[in-house]
């Protein structure tokens, strides 16, 4: 066959491209330490590398997420140490509170020192985070989440929302608590009722209610009651009316009994509760499930703190009020260490898909690696088979061409 001479120099300038070409892609994947540079060196290698590479992406946002859930949860963990430090201050003032050697004025300086307790209070509850946020405000924690009314009480500007973050591919935390849930709606009492005086009691009864003791959980109803004592003939008795059936007490009490030792003992519905004093004929007291504030707690104690205990009915009226704050207090511990019990369950479980994420990022790692990272040892051997190739094709290229009559005839 004949090779004209057009034909042998085009042929001869491409395969020398070609190599030209190999050589320089040998030492770009060298150079790079990839063995894909374009997704035309291995399409399938570089789809698969592509998924890893964008699910290595997102275990990194995950990592992020979880370091942004880690720090809202330690600051809230950090301010609610300082809130149950600060109940604890508390409750050992209300206990000492109750020292019968103590006088209205020594009484004064405790409330005076509960006050200041009061504003330490409201500044933890409107806590912010570092970016200015409040953090018990739930959705809303742009504005303060409780608002001061005249040192008794707060109200809650708030919403009940709770911030979640995809801390892995199937599971959101979230990374705050809403402030009503930790410094308002408490359980007064022993987590399921509280004992108040009514408001039509007369001045002249010096009786009390303690706290209730629950007997039997699976009897308890979480329903309103009142105790009403009456004296007849000078006998007392006490009614105990479930006003949640009975609002109007038109049926039979629920229990009844001659008041006759002092303290005597008064159980229903899986709760009991210690009578003592003298209380006057028509004296009531309500129990009732409601929650209550630690913010009215306070407020209720210094209140009491306040007023001057005179005579029988003074000084039981004080026994009463710092029992039902003695009882809201540790219920607010309580409720205090349970969210600060579940903040930690959520830290310890960021620990865990820290350590999972972790493993994940190496498998990742190694899996991409597999698909584009270079052996240079044979790469390297590539490249001088390449070399040695486009020598030769060169070197043969200029022999070949001189191979002319056209030399010859010269």
């Amino acid at each position: 066959m004949r090779i004209s001479t057009a034909a042998f120099y085009d042929n001869a300038s491409t395969r020398i491209s070609d190599l030209q070409s190999a050589a320089a892609q040998k030492q770009t994947q060298i150079a790079s330490g990839k063995r894909i540079l374009t997704p035309a060196d291995d399409p399938v290698a570089a789809a698969a590398a592509l998924t890893v590479s964008q699910a290595i992406d997102v275990n990194t946002q995950f990592a992020a997420n979880r370091g942004t859930a880690k720090d809202a949860l330690s600051l809230q963990e950090s301010v609610l140490s300082n809130y149950t430090t600060l109940l604890q201050n508390v409750k050992t003032l209300t206990i000492a509170a109750g020292n019968g050697a103590l006088d209205d004025s020594q009484r004064q300086y405790m409330a005076s020192e509960l006050a200041g307790r009061y504003q330490e209070l409201m500044g933890i509850a409107n806590s912010r985070d570092s970016t200015g946020n409040y953090i018990f405000g739930g959705f809303k924690n742009t504005v303060a989440p409780f608002t001061d009314v005249a040192g008794t009480t707060a109200t809650y500007n708030g919403d009940q929302g709770q911030r979640l973050l995809q801390v892995s591919t199937s599971r959101q935390l979230s990374i705050n608590d809403a402030g009503s849930a930790i410094f308002q709606n408490i359980k007064s009492g022993d987590d399921s009722v509280s004992v108040t005086p009514d408001a039509g009691n007369s001045a002249t009864g010096a009786g009390a209610i303690s706290g209730a003791t629950v007997t039997d959980a699976t009897l308890l109803t979480h329903h309103n009651y009142s105790i009403d004592f009456t004296t007849t003939a000078g006998v007392t008795s006490y009614k105990v009316y479930d006003l949640s059936k009975d609002p109007g007490k038109a049926s039979a009490p629920l229990t009844s009994a001659n008041y006759t030792t002092n303290p005597q003992t008064i159980a229903f519905d899986g709760l009991q509760f210690t009578a003592s004093g003298a209380p006057a004929s028509g004296n009531k007291y309500n129990i009732n499930p409601n929650a209550q504030s630690i913010f009215k707690t306070i407020g209720d104690l210094v209140t009491a703190l306040n007023t001057p205990a005179t005579g029988a009915t003074g000084k039981a009226a004080l026994t009463a009020s710092l029992s039902a704050a003695n009882n809201n207090i540790t219920a607010a511990l309580d409720t205090a260490l349970n969210v600060r019990a579940a903040g930690g369950a959520r830290l310890q479980e960021l620990d865990t898909l820290d350590n999972e994420g972790d493993n994940r990022s190496l498998q990742y790692a190694s899996t991409l690696s597999n698909l584009q990272d270079l052996d240079y040892a044979k790469a390297v051997s590539e490249l001088t088979q390449n070399q040695l190739t486009l020598q030769a094709a060169q070197q043969s290229f200029v022999k070949i061409a001189n191979l002319s009559l056209f030399n010859y005839i010269n």
